[in-house]
């Protein structure tokens, strides 16, 4: 039986993104019955074989981390004492060593599970969001799936003869969390000696990706699916983000920071006004129809030094914008979304992840240049991907009747400024599953998306991100309450904003404070 209902009091909730978590205090959980810390007997899942399984009681109070190469996590305070069990598994021949961590509170279990996912090129967090997690009522669950914590470090994925590490790969793409949740669900019920009553997923970015993984390969895996700026379509986002140094490359223009900034707030203050307020955030970045070349001949201040706008610089922005094409101009993917920061994709050698996914994946040849790569070769290398990699990592599959049938909710937001996963490719997934299961009408039924104008990537930026979109995730799972918004914030609590849910947009009704969420209304157009 999938869901065992049980006595849940209300709990407090993080919303949880892959490198800031944000804790939303609610009336305290049920106090749950302590057991002693120590290991107990796991199942190992279908195709897997346990190595170990080991066990070590952590205090709580509060709780330090180490920064990461994208974060420095504030520490949480407050944490109860936990058992943290850790469950090595391999595979046949693979000689894999996946370890799947579970958090477990010694008091003050909700009876959920909460399973949190990774970033980058690391499948999991063994930091900060399992001991939110902890701290807010959840036996908490993540994995490595076998491959470092290094987030973008992609060697393990060749063999030493140069070969593709086929068990590694498919642990990263999807048998890993799914064998987690297995886990998860069975070192909680043998700790409690209950089962779990409610099941959530919970990530960001590679998190996203893993939480579209679940619902589309196994949909009874998780009750409440939190997936936000996930990178469907895998196999196209990791190429397309190398698309901007290719473009400057090519062209042989690279404008400075400055000159990219022009063009970034020039396109602000084309667009800004379509929601009906003018407060430095674009509302659809994918509908604004700004042209760069206006920008031509106008002269910015870099530093002490006067510069002028060129056309060339305002073609490579136009394509930069435009997104990815082929050598005959067609279109292959989303591009930058206009108002968005132009730095992480534009600095030399490129975007990081999409950098290792071709020297890695593709070219299989660690030291290969990726400043080289002509508009030929980039058409070929999207090809390439898409062809050996989409089914493995895609998450592309539009048809969740399976996730729709098992009683599954899925939330996604995304930023309308993300430079990293831009949202086209989420907006082109979202409209691929409408045209598979009936419109948007039924799919708001189970899945909702909601747009966060003047956010990049998972957070940051001017805009306002969900401060508890975890929370809206249950009250849909556990009491129907299927969200009509969400709450946003931005990182100063200074604006505050009601996300819509696609495809509705956020409107200024003509009156009130506009950096409060009541001056706005949620409407069609």
């Amino acid at each position: 039986m999938r869901r065992k209902k049980m006595f849940l009091a209300a709990a407090p909730l993080a919303a949880l993104l892959p490198l800031v978590l944000t804790s939303v205090t609610q009336t305290a959980p049920a106090e749950a019955a302590t057991s002693p810390c120590a290991a107990v007997p796991v199942s190992a899942p279908d195709g897997a074989r346990i190595e170990s399984v080991e066990a070590a009681r952590k205090p709580g109070g509060t709780v330090t981390f180490p920064p990461t190469p994208f974060s420095h996590p504030d520490p949480i305070t407050d944490v109860p004492a936990y058992c943290e069990i850790t469950v090595t598994l391999t595979h046949g021949e693979a000689g894999d060593h996946v370890k799947v961590a579970v958090a477990l509170p010694l008091t003050g279990w909700t009876g959920r599970l909460q399973a949190v996912g990774g970033s980058a090129y690391t499948a999991g967090d063994f930091g900060a969001p399992l001991v939110q997690a902890v701290k807010d009522g959840y036996s908490g669950v993540t994995t490595d799936a076998g491959v470092p914590l290094t987030f973008l470090d992609t060697s393990w994925a060749l063999t030493p003869r140069g070969e593709i590490n086929k068990p590694l790969v498919t642990n990263f793409a999807t048998r890993s969390v799914h064998e987690a949740a297995l886990i998860g669900k069975d070192v909680t019920q043998r700790f409690y000696q209950r089962e779990v009553g409610y099941s959530y997923w919970n990530g960001c970015s590679t998190g996203g990706r893993q939480g579209y993984s679940e619902a589309q390969r196994y949909p009874g895996d998780f009750d409440g699916v939190l997936a936000n700026a996930p990178a469907v379509h895998w196999a196209e986002f990791a190429v397309a983000t190398l698309w901007p140094r290719v473009v400057m490359n090519q062209e042989k223009t690279f404008p400075a920071t400055c000159v990219f900034t022009a063009f970034q707030h020039a396109a602000i203050k084309a667009c800004d006004g379509r929601d009906g307020v003018t407060d430095g955030i674009v509302d659809r970045p994918d509908e604004c129809g700004y042209d760069p070349r206006s920008l031509v001949g106008a002269k910015v201040l870099c530093g002490d030094k006067e510069v002028t706008v060129t056309a060339a610089d305002a073609e490579v922005v136009r394509k930069i914008w435009a997104g990815p094409t082929d050598e005959h101009g067609r279109r292959l993917w989303a591009g930058l979304p206009k108002g968005a920061d132009f730095g992480p994709v534009t600095t030399a050698p490129g975007f990081p992840v999409a950098v290792g996914w071709v020297r890695t994946f593709l070219k299989k040849q660690p030291g290969f240049n990726t400043e080289k790569i002509t508009y030929r070769q980039f058409a070929d290398l999207f090809s390439q991907s898409v062809r050996e990699y989409d089914d493995i990592i895609g998450t592309s599959e539009p048809d969740l009747s399976g996730f729709r049938r098992a009683g599954g909710k899925l939330i996604t937001f995304v930023g309308g400024d993300d430079q990293l996963i831009p949202p086209g490719g989420t907006l082109r997934y979202r409209r691929e599953v409408e045209r598979e299961m009936g419109g948007p009408k039924r799919v708001n039924d189970f899945y909702r998306l909601f747009l966060a104008p003047g956010v990049a990537h998972c957070f940051g930026g001017a805009g306002a991100a969900p401060t508890n979109a975890l929370g809206a995730l249950v009250d849909w799972v556990e009491h129907g309450k299927a969200p009509a918004t969400l709450a946003a914030a931005n990182g100063d609590k200074t604006l505050t904003r009601d996300l819509c849910p696609y495809p509705q947009v956020s409107r200024y009704r003509g009156h009130g404070d506009p950096s409060v969420a009541s001056s706005y209304r949620c409407t069609g157009r």
